[in-house]
């Protein structure tokens, strides 16, 4: 007998794009076999949502309300959250007056969700509307840019910068600072003490100038305006605490000058758009017309939320007519993947507190099965995790941080399970190459170089078709990795791809800046200190005191015979500076770009961004070539957008097979290898801890910058879990051992992190001897090196896996 099955009709309304749901009855062959076409719409839905896993399902099956989902690495929570997305635009019928909004933090990974919720609907026959993905900052920038009379910002004239500590605007806010200001800093200035010796009295300012105070205003600027803290509000944070230095009130001041100076030259930063957003939130009628557009609001990557973007999300989700009810908000992310808090006000703290109000409501689920990586992997990364948990309580079941459960431990306790047998998941767990956990302890950093380059060599000759990682600390780290195993692709056709080389290309017009500021001001310690730092950091001049140097410009550039002799460090650098000088009278101002190029040893891709900017720069200041206009273009560019470097464009251009891709931990998150190498675990770098520079060190055991941070988010913590006004603000000392505590959670954090990017092998290491510090390291100079500790993490690898350890 002939079955009855149903087909969604998709009828579009006239003059509206707006869709029109109809269930049809259609006859279906004798056989009564269902046509793809006549699958019902109820049907097709629970068999996408049968097609995730346990921990994956609880998403697909979301209604309403708020929820939280805890993820572990490889989970497939952007896979999950596309499936969710696309079942609840069909079962509620959105439409683009009625829409789903999905929130991520990058434009990748914004585009690569809107790609498979489409390819959802696709397979579900439905028309690819219904939702938007933004960026944060892209979905408050567009309800600010829509309403510019309560968001307060004239987005047609404003300049969009993204202040750093060289920023000229912070610098200008530390000027603005010390000359409304003299008494205080005049207490910084003599520090703990000062004997008013002039040479002394000049390094200290030029610290506090180019260093210490521009730090300062980095962090609080940054810390209190994501925070929603106005100057205002510092203040009155600083008269809770009692310092000698007032560094809290310094900061408030800063901050004041930040808000004026960006005030008067139309200039907006990222924080500015949030916050406008809000502002137009605020309106009690625009509010609503925003929220009976929204439908719900799906987030990932909640981990990286500050407590100021997440009130942006649960406003628009909140329902117009029913606004006591639970928001529509589902937050999707992984605590134990937090690590940007040391470059972004975002603590896992906030996703952990919104996870545990969840689970009391019975609104938590936990995505706990990965696929990813064979299961020696798995356990040694759920070990470290419990294990560096149970180091912060004291070892012995103690409290660690004060805090009074799991939330405030440095990792959220969520085991990652190997998938089920019959997960559809290709190679899922798949099987170990070798040990699949293997760790070395090489003699030294060049012995460590051998063993990898040995093993990679052994695994790529062998599976061709599969591809290896190195993952560092630092950027430095993989600089030297790259330049010792160079004759890789010659002799055994391994191509070695330096993630950092391609990403530094983005900083090129601001090294090219520094270098023109000081052609043009020779004489001013500030711009020959810029030059100087660019000239170390590419490893063309040694390592020493700039401050000493930058001090008295004249003396250091021509050194008159009555001066004392210049030790041959300073006396190369003094030469390169010369050169530079001399280049800028012999060569005409168009070519100066390209020649610092080349004198900056810019490898070849670098070499053509060179061009490329230059030719950017020419075409924009044709018929004024001055080194002024130049000046004036460059400054342009860096402090208003991000310069594109010349690069490869494919997504998938470090997982290439049969090739070593040379990445930072940081830079790793969201990728995976088939082999991790992640060698100079030493303890002094992972966790490492807050250190002071020797130039500040007359300021005391602390940096103002850490211990304001550290204040900072004590406040905001307490405000967001109790609702509360700060009671009590850590005094320095107390806020400087914090953030060492912030510091060290996060880089165990990052290790968690890296160790989970492999699949079949991961392979560790701490060589007995090491660099002092990477930064200052040359490889030319094999000798420069020193004992080194391991992690600890390490030797607790080694008594819980001994057959992983190899001799």
């Amino acid at each position: 007998m002939a079955q009855l099955f149903c087909l969604v009709k998709l009828t579009q309304l006239h003059d509206r794009n707006w869709y029109n749901f109809e269930m049809t009855n259609i006859i279906s062959s004798p056989s009564g076999e269902k046509p793809e076409y006549f699958i019902p719409l109820e049907e097709k839905l629970e068999q996408l949502a049968n097609s995730l896993r346990s921990g994956q399902k609880s998403l697909a099956e979301w209604r309403s309300g708020q929820m939280a989902v805890s993820a572990v690495p490889g989970a497939g929570k952007s896979h999950s959250l596309s499936v969710a997305a696309a079942i609840a635009i069909a079962r509620h019928q959105l439409h683009p007056k009625k829409q789903l909004v999905v929130v991520t933090y990058t434009r990748s990974a914004a585009a690569s969700i809107k790609s498979k919720i489409r390819d959802r609907l696709k397979d579900l026959l439905l028309p690819p509307g219904g939702f938007v993905v933004h960026t944060l900052h892209g979905l408050a920038l567009n309800i600010a840019s829509r309403h510019p009379d309560l968001s307060q910002l004239n987005l047609d004239t404003a300049t969009l910068i993204t202040p750093t500590t060289n920023h000229r605007i912070i610098r200008s806010c530390v000027e603005k600072w010390i000359a409304t200001t003299p008494s205080k800093y005049k207490i910084l200035l003599e520090g703990r003490q000062f004997d008013g010796e002039e040479t002394e009295r000049l390094r200290r300012q030029s610290v506090l100038r180019t260093e210490i105070l521009p730090q300062l205003a980095h962090i609080v600027i940054r810390e209190a305006k994501s925070s929603g803290l106005l100057p205002e509000d510092v203040w009155e944070l600083s008269q809770k605490t009692n310092d000698e230095y007032e560094i809290l009130a310094i900061g408030a001041q800063l901050y004041q000058q930040y808000q004026k100076l960006t005030v008067d030259r139309d200039l907006i930063d990222y924080d500015d758009m949030i916050l406008g957003a809000l502002r137009v939130l605020e309106d009690l009628h625009i509010r609503q017309l925003w929220q009976k557009q929204v439908f719900a609001v799906f987030e990932d990557e909640a981990q990286d939320s500050s407590p100021l973007q997440e009130k942006l999300l649960r406003t628009l989700a909140t329902d117009a007519n029913n606004p006591d009810a639970s928001p529509n908000l589902v937050r999707v992310g992984d605590p134990n993947q937090a690590i940007n808090s040391t470059f972004t006000p975002a603590d896992p703290i906030y996703f952990n507190w919104f996870c545990e109000i969840c689970s009391d409501r019975g609104r938590l689920s936990t995505m706990d099965m990965a696929g990813r990586s064979s299961q020696i992997i798995i356990d040694a990364a759920n070990f470290m995790l419990r294990w560096v948990n149970q180091q912060e309580r004291g070892g012995d079941g103690e409290r660690g941080r004060g805090g009074d459960s799991a939330i405030e431990m440095p990792f959220r306790v969520q085991d990652i399970l190997p998938v089920d047998p019959d997960d559809p998941q290709p190679d899922a767990n798949p099987k170990p190459e070798g040990r699949g956990l293997e760790i070395y302890n090489p003699y030294d950093v060049y012995h460590t170089v051998e063993l990898i380059k040995k093993r990679a060599i052994e695994l790529l000759k062998e599976n061709p078709d599969r591809n290896a990682a190195i993952l560092v600390r630092e950027n430095r780290q993989g600089r030297f990795l790259a330049e010792q195993l160079a004759i890789l692709p010659r002799e055994h056709s391994i191509n070695v791809y330096e993630v950092g080389e391609v990403e530094r290309h983005s900083h090129i017009p601001e090294e090219i800046l520094k270098l023109i500021q000081f052609l043009d001001r020779p004489h001013s310690p500030d711009y020959l200190k810029a030059a100087l730092e660019i000239l170390e950091k590419r490893s063309l001049i040694a390592t020493q005191d700039l401050n000493a140097l930058a001090t008295y410009p004249e003396k250091f550039l021509y050194p008159t015979p009555i001066d004392p002799p210049q030790k041959p460090h300073v006396k190369q650098a003094s030469r390169y500076c010369c050169s530079l000088l001399r280049a800028r009278i012999e060569l005409p101002h168009y070519q100066l770009i390209t020649f610092l190029g080349m004198t900056l040893k810019y490898t070849g891709s670098e070499l053509a961004t060179v061009e490329k900017l230059a030719e950017r720069i020419y075409r924009q200041i044709i018929g004024n070539t001055s080194l002024k206009s130049i000046i004036a273009a460059l400054e342009e560019i860096v402090s208003s957008e991000r310069f594109e470097g010349v690069a490869e464009d494919a997504d998938d251009r470090y997982t290439h097979p049969k090739q070593i891709t040379i990445i930072t931990m940081h830079k790793a998150k969201g990728l995976d290898w088939d082999y991790v190498f992640i060698p100079f675990l030493h303890e002094d770098i992972l966790p490492g801890k807050p250190w002071v520079p020797n130039a500040a060190k007359f300021l005391g055991d602390f940096t103002l910058s850490e211990v304001a941070r550290a204040q900072i988010r004590t406040a905001v913590h307490t405000q967001y879990q109790t609702g509360e006004n700060y009671k009590s603000i850590p005094q320095p000392t107390d806020a400087w051992e914090e953030a060492a505590k912030l510091k060290k959670a996060e880089e165990f954090r990052l290790l968690y992190v890296a160790m989970t990017r492999a699949k079949r092998l991961l392979w560790i290491s701490a060589a007995q001897q090491g660099p002092f510090r990477w930064n200052t390291f040359r490889s030319d100079r094999p000798n420069n090196l020193q004992p080194k500790n391991q992690c600890p993490v390490l030797p607790a690898l080694v008594r819980r896996f001994p057959r992983s350890a190899i001799e």
